[in-house]
């Protein structure tokens, strides 16, 4: 075979199917678009799940793909095998062809087999292939079909092998479409045998390496309750469209074209792995499991925080921590103390760019993100060590106690005998702190101790069953038939508030599709053309109401719009006249509502460029929110933004709303049109087809991709005033504004401020700011003045009564005890109060008590010097507490306690005498 890169194999798969007439469709991000089912994008179906489910038509029936994939979390988590197989990735790429209703299982095997076989494409030799099928159940026939096409094209029989429903019969969930699938192998090698036996197929998972899986969906697979028994079973039904969904991963055809037995012997590792052998300062070695493993960790975190993600303690953002850390720790394994997985960025970045030029833009963000990280967890692990010594201390009696019964039982080698760390323990510091197995394993055995790694593992399972749990979503279910099959629903709403003579195509109750609606039900209700904006982009959908066609009488109050299949709109309806599947109505937006919503979702594409123009290009869009009251913004940053620099956006924003400048959109523009030559932003979250509506502002000041509704002047927003500014997570701030009217009803709240202080300003040169900020100092002074003169008062009158409190000691086996109530005094003054005592005193023990705001109980009690030797102080007080409801200590002269129930204040005074004579040595 001929050598070819691996940017040259993904070219080469995706440029041959664009010549079987299949649309090159992008790459879709690591953050799946509206689908909580899954953590990242696994897979190249993900972005077209909506398209099998019919919740989404495209303008395409053939696509093909280079998918980003991930996985490191949930269902498909192969974290703790990379580095140590040839083959386990968390980040990989899949290389994809897919039908939607187009063609079948003949002609999925005729290219799949032309592809890798022939001369002018990959050229692999024949005999060296092997394919499976799927053998067939009680509810589906064995894959005649398929073994006979594979014959066709040439595969010997006894290439062909069959196998169950584990291997070869795919599903996308519980129920929706699936199918049988056939799987292509190829044959490393004898020299890639783990076993150094010739084993014929099936045998040897090391030799034999799948490297496409064709799947064929041909079934709807729906779930039947029965109504007695409550019990679910599922059912079958042929799909009238079958379709195709193949995954190659690039990794290991690679692997293949390019002679070699592992992944990470490839030109998709080698640079990297030179790379992190360079910035440990080890041998370049591709066996080193842990520059794999920097190698691979690299590529995943680069591309997920390219995609939005950021690190955290849960989540997504969890997995990407877990990610880093394990990669800073096989670092430290190489003796690397210092930050440097944030070099790595860029070496993936030149590596990668080709395909994925958005890193060029983003790595220097990424990059900071990474080295944050790596210091944080330098700080993490002195905390988490610190915590493991503890513990280690804590077991410490029980171990030697352990040992020492050992040694005495005379059983040989039992001086080698370790008592175990609790697994659950170990498993609390593994994932509170992050505090790597291994780091713990040895600092343990140098203790004399071993982990109990029984119980460490099971409570990783529990948690990862908590976590799995918590990512099933809304476990997507095939699309209602109420909406499936309904046509696009044409969108009038961009250049109109009102649609006339819009006929009603379903109506939809509690998720069912009817023939008709009373007056005084909520219905959905889906039209052939509608005004109003349904929900979508962070722009919430339009309100109004639905008229007859003669425009005299309302139909239905519209209390919002939304897109439940894509590009189907249905409109949230409150009927007041009686409907029909059939009846035609003029719809009709609120103009106020839509109108303020405008004026905010523009103010967003403003505000977006103004925060990139001062804090820099790293800004981008993290999640947005626009209705007719305000916006919100969310977008990735690394510290707080300073008043200075929210000021300065909030001139540009407005600079631009002054020039009043014209909103232009541009219709069905192609998506690498858009990208490269407009250079248009793209928005958080969403899902882009090939043709994208860009919308320009300020000639060029803001171009991004966008499917909403906005002014047609940037003057008409009125006014942008910035209201907040805020952290949401790690990495990621949050600014919120108002605009239009919303900004004029602030304006007139600021001036009733304004008159306000000019009343109270000590001086007319001042500015209403300056009045109050003045005026405020001055009564907080005031303020600071009589605090003092009240504290002085009460440590004076407290004073007063020492020698009150001196006469009324009493005697415990020869030590004077005083006890006192000084409520009110704070614990300073109480401190002060408890050595005026013991010097005037001589000799002697001290216990003062005092009722504190909010029912809570403050103890004081102090030990002379020439008595601590008999009694500590920390534990006299620690006693007291106990009578109060509370608990606490300190030094062996001096100590605090708190407490909650001040009922008891004089029972525990009363108490002392006993406690001191309990304590006494």
């Amino acid at each position: 075979m001929q050598y070819r890169s691996g940017n040259e194999i993904r070219e080469t798969f995706l440029r041959f199917f664009e010549s079987k007439s299949h649309r090159r469709v992008h790459s879709s991000s690591l953050v799946p678009a509206n689908d909580p089912t899954l953590l990242f994008t696994n897979a190249g179906m993900n972005q077209f799940k909506d398209v099998f489910l019919g919740a989404e038509k495209r303008d395409y029936s053939r696509a093909t793909t280079s998918q980003k994939c991930v996985r490191a979390g949930g269902k498909h988590n192969d974290l703790e095998n990379v580095g140590f197989t040839r083959r386990h990735h968390t980040f990989f790429e899949m290389l994809g062809n897919f039908s939607f209703g187009d063609y079948f299982k003949k002609d999925a095997i005729a290219y799949a087999w032309e592809l890798i076989t022939s001369p002018e494409w990959f050229g692999i030799p024949k005999d060296k292939l092997y394919v499976t099928i799927f053998e067939g159940t009680a509810d589906v026939g064995r894959d005649d079909e398929a073994e006979q096409l594979w014959m066709d094209v040439g595969v010997p029989k006894e290439r062909i092998f069959q196998y169950g429903v584990k291997d070869n019969f795919w599903q996308m969930g519980e129920t929706g479409p699936c199918g049988p699938c056939s799987e292509i192998f190829y044959d490393m090698g004898l020299e890639a045998s783990e076993h150094g036996k010739d084993l014929p197929f099936g045998q040897d998972d090391a030799r034999y390496v799948e490297i496409w899986n064709l799947v064929f969906m041909q079934f709807d697979r729906s779930a039947v309750v029965d109504p007695a028994t409550k019990a679910t079973t599922y059912k079958l039904t042929p799909l009238p469209k079958p379709s195709i969904d193949t995954g190659m991963g690039l990794e290991r055809v690679s692997a293949v074209l390019q002679s070699k037995l592992s992944n990470f012997e490839t030109d998709l590792f080698t640079p990297l792995i030179a790379k992190a052998a360079e910035l440990t300062n080890v041998a370049n070695e591709v066996s080193n499991a842990s520059l794999r493993i920097i190698a691979d960790h690299a590529r995943a975190a680069t591309f997920l925080i390219n995609d939005g993600v950021l690190p955290s303690n849960e989540g997504r953002g969890y997995v990407l921590r877990k990610i880093l850390r394990r990669g800073i720790r096989h670092g430290r394994l190489l003796g690397q103390e210092k930050p440097f997985l944030f070099e790595m960025v860029y070496a993936v970045r030149d590596e990668m760019q080709g395909a994925y030029p958005d890193l060029i833009d983003s790595a220097d963000r990424v990059a900071k993100v990474i080295e944050a990280e790596e210091k944080q967890f330098d700080r993490v692990l002195k905390i988490g060590m610190a915590k493991f010594d503890e513990l280690l201390k804590e077991l410490e009696p029980a171990r030697l106690h352990d040992r020492a019964v050992v040694l005495q039982s005379g059983v040989p080698g039992a001086h080698l005998a370790q008592s175990l760390v609790p697994g659950d323990k170990v498993f609390h510091l593994y994932e509170t702190y992050g505090l790597p197995y291994d780091f713990m394993q040895d600092a343990a055995r140098d203790a004399g101790f071993g982990l109990h790694e029984e119980g460490f593992e099971r409570a990783r399972s529990e948690e990862q069953a908590r976590a799995r749990a918590s990512w099933k979503g809304g476990s997507q279910k095939t699309a209602s038939p109420a909406y499936r099959e309904l046509p696009k629903t044409i969108f009038e709403g961009y250049k109109q508030l009102t649609s006339t003579n819009s006929e009603v195509l379903a109506i939809v109750k509690d998720g069912a599709g009817v023939p008709a609606a009373k007056a005084g039900e909520l219905v959905d209700v889906v039209l052939d053309h509608t005004s109003f904006y349904g929900d979508s982009g962070g722009q919430v959908g339009d309100t109004g109401v639905f008229l007859s066609t003669d425009g005299n009488t309302t139909i239905a109050e519209i209390q919002g719009c939304v897109l439940p299949v894509q590009g189907v709109r249905a409109h949230r309806a409150l009927l007041k006249q009686d409907l029909a599947v059939g009846d035609s109505v003029n719809t009709v937006v609120n103009r106020e509502r839509r109108e303020a919503v405008k004026r905010n979702h523009t103010g967003t594409h403003l505000l977006h460029a103004a925060l990139r123009q001062v804090l820099g290009t790293h800004v981008k869009q993290a999640g947005s929110l626009v209705d007719s009251t305000r916006l919100r913004f969310d977008f990735s940053h690394f510290a707080q933004v300073a008043d200075e620099e929210l000021q300065e956006i909030e001139t540009i924003v407005n600079r631009e709303i002054l020039s009043n400048a014209k909103v232009e959109t541009l219709e069905d523009v192609p998506i690498d049109v858009a990208v490269n030559e407009y250079h248009a932003m793209a928005l958080f979250g969403e899902k882009y087809g090939d043709k994208v509506r860009v919308v320009k502002l300020s000639d060029g000041f803001s171009t991004e991709l966008c499917g909403g509704i906005h002014t047609g002047a940037t003057g008409e927003i009125g006014l942008l005033k910035l209201t907040s500014e805020s952290a949401v997570s790690s990495g990621v701030r949050r600014v919120e504004a108002i605009s239009g009217f919303g900004s004029l009803d602030t304006f007139r709240r600021d001036f009733e401020v304004e008159k306000l202080a000019a009343r109270l300003a000590p001086s007319p040169s001042l500015g209403p700011a300056e009045a109050l900020d003045a005026r405020f100092t001055s009564q907080e002074e005031e303020l600071k003045k009589l605090r003092r003169e009240l504290d002085e008062l009460r440590m004076k009158s407290a004073s007063g009564g020492l020698d009150e409190v001196l006469a009324s000691a009493v005697e415990v086996k020869g030590v004077k005890v005083l006890r006192h109530r000084a409520d009110q005094l704070e614990r300073g003054q109480l401190r002060t109060l408890v050595d005026n005592l013991k010097q005037k005193a001589g000799e002697a023990i001290v216990v003062l008590a005092s009722a504190q705001p909010e029912g809570k109980v403050a103890i004081i009690a102090g030990v002379t010097p020439d008595l601590i030797k008999r009694i500590q102080a920390g534990k006299l007080v620690g006693a007291v507490a106990k009578l109060v409801g509370g608990a606490g200590g300190g030094k062996s002269d001096i100590a605090e306690a708190g407490g909650k129930d001040q009922s008891q204040i004089g029972a525990a005074l009363d108490a002392v005498p006993q406690i001191v004579s309990d304590l006494l040595a």
